[in-house]
């Protein structure tokens, strides 16, 4: 008949289940049947295990627990009554669900619990009538674990989350968010994924905010799409109802801190141009929503272009040298400032000439610009064009030698190069200024011919940039240990172009501030970065930052660095995580401007993790606006394997402290923390 029955000390092996338990019936046939007094552990072990239950290895178990009965419903399915279940090992009860009916499909790795109510240390802290969980941490349908936190500007907050997993490429959660001080917001959001087309949808809408008594709203979306032939599009929405939205309704500085909501939409196509060349178009455009959430901080909205259109090519390797070519078009739309329609060509030759250790490229180009000038001609601006030859020069040379430090072979480089750009003058303060600043002189900055950023504004130049750099390289691993670089730019003429708002470079400076810079590994365990900006004329520093850091294991991180830019501000900032003792972990950060004596941003906190249960407590506060700040307080308890009740501070703890480390307590050694999901 196939059936076994079977009394006192049972116990049943299988691919992947220990069952032990007082009485036993079970058709071979069916897989069905049922076993009393049941003592379970869910493994993911090979068969063939001999040890008792007690000396199973923990580290293969998914799962264990005891009840009345379980009943064998066919292969790998189990329908537990009175039952317990729990991630802990054995021995340790920190946590378990108690449900009046537990279900276990292994086929497809679901537990779905009935009447459940969660313990942690003998105190009853969640009911629900129905509890859905994976065995294995995969995606799957069902209500997810209710957060809350509190906030100075939402008051408690409440949220039980819905997830829908309606297809392997496709999923969508919905956020329904209780607000003491605001009300219920609803929210959701929609990902997808395809190999010819990927994004996500999110919208938001609190009715009739309690604070302002108004409806509030925000919508978002992105969308990347492969059109065939090598053309692809992508468009990007961003809206909210209000310019306090963020500010009023967010607690992460990231979000709280925009300013300006792109939208905008993008058609693209790249290919080969011969056998060495390639080339890139792409049809842009783009309009802005500008969020004025402090008055005392008025902003100007950025120009919006309808459309934009770019082209640029490249021949590289040919025997008389590599051709590059940008070209572009653009209509700017502003309701206030200037409009105009702005068209560029910039083709240009140069000629690379290395070998092993040195290398020249000489360059030339012309770069010309037509404008017509639109609505909102207040200057009474004239349609003009713009001609103008570039010519630069690039070379540079490696030195190596063998050295040694600390007792320890290295590699030590000397690279000096040089850069010399000459473009005539023109006068161009008749020409509009859509987007063009001055931009800030850095190693990124310094080795260009352009010191201005955009297309408005091309600065004459006859000048010459000297930079030097010197690295250490371990003789073993080949990896950069250390690293120093100075750099100066020298004009033997003055610079006249300038931008709106900024005076030209006096005359009688014949340099540029002297930039200097240091990193890399200065003693075991311990890392730093210097960046040194100073005025050769003045004799005074311009902008001073150093950084340091102290990371001796994963999971233990030590950060302080000090900024500074004369009359504009000075900080210093410190954060750590800090394993105390292997299961008590110390986070904080505090950035503090002495300029405006005041906190910019603060952070404390602290993470417990067990074996197979973990608590974090964090407190946050952050400057929203120049007399506003915000301050949260999050609090997750996360139930390994079953759920988390509370709101993750991780994004949080991974914004505000470098280095930062989710520790797995059943590891043997720490993981960087990933947020689960479609991609």
């Amino acid at each position: 008949t196939d059936l076994l029955t079977a009394t006192g000390n049972v116990r049943i092996e299988q691919d992947r289940e220990i069952i032990e338990g007082h009485t036993l019936r079970y058709e071979l046939a069916t897989d069905r049947g049922y076993i009393t007094q049941p003592q379970y552990m869910l493994m993911s072990m090979p068969h063939g295990t001999q040890a008792g239950m007690a000396n199973t290895r923990f580290s293969q178990a998914e799962g264990r627990g005891t009840a009345e009965r379980l009943l064998f419903e066919g292969p790998l399915k189990y329908r537990i009554e009175r039952a317990s279940y729990t991630t802990c090992e054995p021995g340790n009860d920190a946590w378990f669900l108690r449900a009046k009916q537990l279900d276990i499909d292994r086929n497809r790795d679901v537990g779905v619990a009935h009447d459940a109510t969660i313990v942690f240390f003998d105190q009853t802290i969640f009911y629900s009538p129905y509890l859905s969980f994976s065995l294995n941490q995969q995606r799957k349908s069902g209500l997810l674990t209710p957060s809350y936190r509190t906030s100075n500007t939402t008051g408690f907050e409440f949220t039980t989350p819905y997830y829908w997993n309606i297809a392997p490429e496709m999923d969508a959660t919905l956020y329904p968010r209780y607000m003491t001080k605001r009300g219920l917001q609803l929210s959701g959001d929609f990902r997808y994924l395809n190999p010819n087309w990927r994004g996500e949808a999110r919208a938001e809408i609190l009715p009739s905010d309690q604070q302002i008594s108004r409806d509030r709203w925000g919508l978002f979306t992105k969308h990347q799409q492969k059109l065939g032939n090598a053309w692809n599009g992508a468009f990007n929405i961003n809206r909210v109802s209000d310019g306090n939205y963020f500010t009023d309704l967010s607690t992460l500085v990231a979000v709280t801190s925009q300013v300006h909501l792109p939208n905008d939409a993008t058609l693209s196509r790249s290919g080969s141009w011969g056998d060495i060349g390639t080339y890139n178009f792409s049809a842009y455009a783009q309009r802005w929503q500008t969020l004025q959430s402090d008055p005392q901080v008025p902003l100007v909205s950025p120009y919006n272009r309808q459309p934009q259109l770019t082209l640029s090519a490249q021949r590289v390797g040919a025997r008389w040298g590599d051709f590059d070519l940008l070209g572009s078009f653009v209509a700017f739309d502003h309701s206030s400032l200037v409009n105009g329609r702005r068209m560029v060509a910039y083709p240009s030759f140069s000629m690379p000439m290395q070998n092993a250790y040195a290398f020249v490229t000489p360059k030339i180009g012309l770069h010309t610009t037509h404008y017509a000038i639109g609505s909102n001609n207040t200057a009474g601006l004239q349609d003009t064009t713009r001609a103008l030859p570039i010519f630069s020069a690039e070379s540079g040379v490696v030195f190596e030698r063998e050295t040694r430090a600390g007792g320890l072979p290295f590699i030590q480089t000397l690279e000096p190069k040089a850069y010399y750009v000459y473009i005539p003058y023109k006068d161009q303060s008749g020409m509009p200024n859509f987007e063009s600043g001055l931009q800030d002189i850095n190693f990124a900055t310094i080795f260009t011919e352009n010191q201005f950023s955009g297309q408005d504004r091309i600065n004459d130049a006859n000048q010459l940039t000297f930079g030097a750099s010197s690295r250490f390289i371990d003789a073993g691993s080949g990896i950069e240990r250390l690293r120093f670089a100075l750099a100066q730019r020298y004009y033997f003429q003055p610079q006249r172009v300038t931008v709106p708002g900024v005076p030209p470079r006096a005359s009688d400076r014949n340099s540029s501030d002297l930039l200097a810079t240091f990193g890399g590994n200065i003693a075991k365990n311990w890392s730093a970065d210097v960046g040194w900006q100073y005025n050769t004329d003045l004799k005074q520093t311009q902008k001073f930052n150093v950084s340091t850091r102290y990371q001796p294991q994963q999971g233990k991180v030590v950060n302080l660095a000090y900024r500074e830019t004369i009359s504009a501000l000075r900080q210093v900032d410190f954060s750590t995580q800090w394993l105390i003792d292997g299961r008590w972990t110390a986070v904080g950060r505090w950035n503090f401007s002495l300029r405006d004596n005041r906190t910019l941003e603060a952070l404390a906190g602290f993470e417990y993790n067990d074996n197979c249960w973990a608590l974090r407590i964090v407190a946050h506060r952050f400057a929203t606006t120049s007399n506003a700040a915000n301050t949260s307080i999050f609090v997750q308890l996360e139930l390994n394997g079953v759920s988390k009740i509370g709101t993750s501070p991780f994004e949080v703890l991974r914004r505000s402290i470098s280095g930062y480390k989710k520790l797995d307590p059943r590891a043997t050694a720490p993981v960087e923390y990933n947020v689960p999901g479609l991609f």
